[in-house]
């Protein structure tokens, strides 16, 4: 796929973290970005504001992926805006407020994180899907595809954090899902498997992944992993370099998923 100034790519939960290190990796390849959030704070207005330095289009989309009224609209607001889409990257997702134990977390925490990591990413990927269909076939030259990030906690168990791995490995499933269904249609879907990657959202566990990371070798790379790991790999397949490929899975995670003696 050649990359133009006329793409677009949606990036959910994009004010910071993964989804900011993925949209300033797309807007350095000329590609105009929607960045969406559940606030439109300074973190959100950076990211906009680094963006556009890149010299593309970027904007801010206000709207909570868990909402279904939320969702229909932030199409509608991009579509208004850009006029197309090429590129949704599924992005946003929570952590439990408070780890517990398996057999002491509540329905409420469960019903939050499924909500927001699973229900919000599968059904904007219905609506965007039919959108991109449409768009197919008035110009089918042009490539365009769908990634859901997922999580190690897709298939390594926490069970203190058990919703988290089951919203995740649903992520897993709905890939292949949509890459099955979406094929035909001349959509890939991918799935990026971050590990341990350094953002507010592993902040609270600093201590404890530095010691498993460079003491005890939890991955083979001793390193921690950076939002921009995570931008550079969508880059990837944004410049066409998988277009032989759908429903696959990228492994983003230092070596973590190597099983070793």
């Amino acid at each position: 796929m050649n990359i133009n100034d006329d793409q677009v790519a949606l990036i959910t939960g994009s004010a910071r973290g993964i989804g900011r290190g993925i949209a300033l990796e797309l807007a350095k390849q000329g590609i105009n970005i929607a960045v969406n959030d559940l606030t439109c704070d300074e973190d959100a207005e950076e990211t906009v504001r680094e963006c556009r330095n890149q010299g593309v289009s970027a904007g801010f989309f206000l709207a909570d992926i868990s909402d279904s009224t939320a969702r229909e609209e932030l199409i509608e607001e991009v579509k208004n805006e850009f006029g197309r889409l090429d590129m949704l990257i599924n992005n946003a997702g929570v952590s439990p407020e408070e780890r517990k134990d398996l057999l002491e977390a509540s329905e409420e925490s469960f019903d939050r994180l499924i909500e927001v990591n699973l229900k919000g990413p599968y059904f904007l990927t219905q609506l965007a899907s039919k959108w991109m269909i449409k768009q197919k076939q008035k110009y089918p030259e042009r490539d365009m595809f769908i990634v859901n990030i997922s999580s190690i906690s897709a298939y390594t168990s926490s069970p203190e954090r058990g919703e988290y791995c089951v919203s995740k490995a649903g992520i897993s499933m709905m890939t292949k899902l949509y890459a099955d269904r979406l094929a035909d249609e001349g959509i890939n879907v991918y799935e990026i498997r971050p590990g341990i990657i350094r953002t507010s959202m592993t902040r609270s566990v600093t201590d404890k992944y530095d010691r498993l990371i460079k003491e005890e070798g939890i991955t083979p790379i001793r390193r921690w992993g950076e939002p921009e790991d995570i931008g550079k790999a969508v880059v990837a397949l944004a410049k066409g370099y998988h277009l032989y490929s759908t429903g696959e899975v990228f492994n983003l995670d230092g070596g973590f998923h190597l099983q070793r003696l």
